[in-house]
């Protein structure tokens, strides 16, 4: 028990006097979700910006509650009716300054968009036909049959931080688990650490157990800081349900990412190439797990790839137990298969593993 625990304690102070090791295991990581956070904090905010020209009685004679709820989504630039004015607006929807100019001309109202976005003159379009019909309904005195009440599934409060931070606290973990191992190992054959261990009086457990003690320190600390950041009012991650079932996958998924640097140290020669190795296999890996960006309108092949990635599941299993109030009967089996995912790699990592540089 005491060599286990000299032997971590070395290896943690190792670590921590590694500033390059530091900065890509909790600060790069860290830069990227305060990054994005900023980026899409207020994404659900945005606007679409319209020149009305002149007088345009269906917009004038508006009742003053809708069009409080128009200026959520329309940003209403007002100007005379002159020819020259529309010519102006008509010059800025042509360049994208604008999304769509709106003026009335013989009792009738007309819109000008750009074919260039179809989104955005579509979401114009879409605003523009319900406040019309909604004047004539108004004029003909008669209160609507029907009305449609709209809203997302999930809690008004609901922002892109909840979904952010459980897909890069998932790529982070995972370049702790392999980056931690990978570049060790090397680095330990390299100067013929690991033969020194093999023929000192400390069991082959003790050695693991110290490395992987390490990294579970190292990924529980990677989450406090991404929680306690995200968590900020600035950006407002709201923790749902049994959130804290997300210590469990992060021990779980730390040692399936593990088990994937054992196998790049177990092939690497140099930690130039170790680096490398890890690199091809982490990175790509991110984008094709969704940790990013959803992949919600991805290729279908490109979702059907991300079934077989471990940091797609470990990411999912993050996000349901911190933002969407799941707890045991969605972790367990991510944990599960993630565990499983682990001993098949380590097995194939002792086959090919080299004490030696040689």
């Amino acid at each position: 028990m005491r060599a286990f625990l000299n032997l971590s304690l070395a290896m943690a102070r190792g670590l921590a006097r590694d500033r390059a090791a530091v900065f890509f295991t909790l600060i790069f990581p860290l830069m990227f979700l305060m990054l994005f956070g900023a980026l899409f904090k207020d994404q659900g905010a945005d606007k679409s910006d319209i020149v009305q020209v002149g007088n345009v009685k269906v917009l004038d004679g508006m009742p003053d509650k809708e069009r409080a709820g128009l200026r959520d989504v329309l940003e209403i630039e007002k100007t005379d009716g002159s020819a020259a004015a529309r010519r102006e607006a008509l010059e800025k929807v042509r360049k994208g300054d604008a999304d769509a100019a709106v003026f009335q001309r013989d009792g009738k109202v007309e819109l000008r968009y750009s074919a260039a976005d179809q989104v955005r003159s579509g979401s114009v379009r879409g605003v523009l036909d319900s406040i019309v019909q909604q004047a004539n309904q108004r004029a003909t005195g008669q209160p609507p049959a029907f009305a449609l009440r709209t809203g997302t599934v999930e809690d008004e409060t609901t922002k892109p931080i909840q979904y952010l931070t459980p897909g890069l606290l998932g790529w982070a973990v995972a370049m702790g688990g392999v980056f931690g191992s990978a570049f060790n190992l090397v680095s330990w054959r390299r100067k013929r650490i690991l033969r020194r261990l093999w023929l000192a009086p400390i069991s082959a457990r003790s050695v693991v157990g110290a490395r992987v003690g390490v990294n579970l320190l190292t990924a529980f600390a990677q989450t406090a800081i991404f929680l306690a950041v995200a968590s900020l009012p600035y950006y407002g991650l709201k923790l749902t349900g049994d959130w804290w079932l997300c210590l469990p996958l992060v021990v779980c998924g730390t040692l399936a990412f593990m088990s994937i640097g054992l196998l790049v140290g177990s092939f690497a020669r140099t930690e130039e190439a170790a680096n490398g190795m890890a690199q091809l296999i982490i990175l790509p890996m991110a984008f094709l797990s969704g940790a990013f960006f959803p992949l919600d309108n991805a290729p279908g092949w490109i979702r059907a790839v991300s079934e077989f990635l471990p940091l797609k599941h470990l990411a999912s299993a993050m996000q349901d137990v911190l933002t969407r109030g799941e707890s045991w009967g969605t972790a367990l089996p991510v944990m599960g298969g993630l565990l499983l995912f682990a001993a098949v790699l380590t097995a194939i990592a002792a086959r090919v593993f080299r004490w030696d540089a040689g």
